[in-house]
């Protein structure tokens, strides 16, 4: 009973405060002749029931209105915490981090996610001053950087220094060159170093067992058979009609380096291997070699991606192949691997697996820039390749060129933020109008 008389008064009180109003508002619009049309609306608009659904509306708006700040100011807070979040990642990924920049290339490298730096990179626009030679490398380490500090120490030194002598040679037309005991001694080494390994199951297969069960650390006395030494060429066997060819000098002196450091590996129980890509520019030629799965990529003058190196996978069929011929075998272990280990088919170093089943034979691939104009290269370690495809990284780059690093930086940390588990490497070198403008003295 008290309920219902307290909504009895309720409603009273209710309808007598919207009667007292409509009086007021009629006595405002009984001005208006009574035929006029704002004094019909008056008659509409001032019934309790209108004035009522009136009130709700504006009451439903105010809700609205503060509903729309409150999800404004936490969608704000929502995108500020992200941003936070992601510069937190970028500031940690910089802290153990590499950089140079010189005037048409920059490298920038991070540790990344994990616990030991193994990337190594080199980056040097004029070989000599004198010439117009350039040179750029990324090495990317696994099982330690023993083998990657010996790719950016010994085998670039030992490049470099093949590739400015056989240079100076070439520019001197007078040196009448004998070639003859060059072809002899390149007949001799294909001999020794067949292209196609041939099967052999000897030794291999008690290596590959020991490997598959108990893994690199069971192999401290290796019998397996010893990689028969490259020869040294001579500067002047480079030389073809006054034109050097890189192809074969590369391919020497990657072969001799990984040998010498087989070798020493092998001595000191060293189980570190590494990939190694290079490019050489030489005037108006760009030669790419690769060993592994560093990935290079150009940018030509229409904006497409053309790979620079193709990956050196145990699963591509060519590779299969060839490890199968050699007796070997490869397995997935969270990805393919050789024997169940090494997830590249190709490297420097990784003497357990020396020399039938893994090579260092690198794939050599030349470019004329005259021809594609490139407007930058891309070279980087498979860091960066796990969370970007060619395009993807060739689009990303072409709209930071103006950035300090050439979009180096950027791209690899873009690769971090993307989850990428692995050391990053990026180097960028840009060209203007499609040409190479090398670093000479003045």
């Amino acid at each position: 009973m008290d309920d219902d008389l307290e909504e009895k008064v309720i409603k009273q009180v209710y309808t007598s405060h919207i009667k007292f109003i409509s009086r007021f508002a009629f006595n405002i619009f009984d001005k208006f002749p009574k035929k006029s049309s704002l004094h019909c609306l008056s008659k509409v608009l001032l019934r309790p029931e209108v004035f009522l659904a009136a009130t709700v509306v504006i009451f439903l708006l105010c809700v609205y209105y503060q509903t729309e700040i409150n999800a404004s100011n936490l969608l704000k807070r929502i995108y500020w915490q992200s941003r936070s979040s992601v510069n937190t990642r970028q500031l940690k990924a910089e802290k153990d981090s590499w950089e140079k920049r010189l005037t048409q290339s920059a490298v920038y490298a991070i540790q990344g996610r994990r616990n030991h730096m193994e990337d190594r990179f080199f980056i040097e626009e004029s070989i000599n001053s004198s010439t117009n030679l350039a040179i750029f490398m990324v090495a990317d380490g696994h099982g330690g950087d023993h083998a990657a500090d010996y790719a950016k120490d010994v085998l670039i030194k030992n490049l470099c220094n093949k590739i400015l002598e056989t240079h100076n040679l070439s520019q001197n037309k007078e040196n009448k060159l004998d070639i003859k005991d060059c072809d002899k001694s390149e007949e001799k080494k294909e001999e020794k170093l067949p292209v196609k390994i041939e099967k052999s199951n000897e030794v291999e297969s008690d290596i590959i067992d020991k490997i598959n069960t108990k893994g690199f650390s069971a192999l401290k006395q290796p019998n397996e058979p010893q990689m028969p030494p490259p020869k040294e060429q001579e500067a002047k066997c480079y030389i073809k009609k006054d034109k050097i060819d890189y192809g074969r000098l590369i391919a020497d002196e990657i072969l001799l380096a990984d040998y010498k450091l087989v070798e020493m590996s092998r001595k000191k129980m060293i189980i570190a291997g590494s990939t190694a890509l290079i490019a050489v520019i030489d005037s108006t030629r760009l030669i790419v070699a690769n060993v592994g799965d560093s990935r290079g990529v150009m940018c030509d003058h229409l904006g497409h991606s053309v790979p620079l190196s193709f990956d050196h996978r145990p699963q591509a069929a060519r590779e299969h192949k060839r490890i199968q011929e050699a007796g070997g075998f490869i397995a997935f272990k969270g990805v393919w691997r050789v024997s169940g280990i090494l997830a590249t088919s190709r490297s420097l170093g990784d003497y357990p697996l020396k020399p039938k089943l893994v090579i260092a034979n690198p794939d050599i691939l030349e470019f004329e820039l005259s021809t594609h104009r490139p407007q930058f290269l891309i070279l980087a370690s498979d860091g960066l390749w796990d969370t970007f495809s060619n395009e993807e990284a060739v689009a990303f780059i072409k709209s930071r060129l103006h950035e300090p690093h050439f979009g180096a930086k950027s791209l690899t940390l873009e690769s971090y933020a993307r989850g990428s588990v692995d050391n990053i490497t990026v180097i960028v070198v840009v060209f203007k109008n499609g040409k190479f403008e090398f670093a000479t003295s003045k």
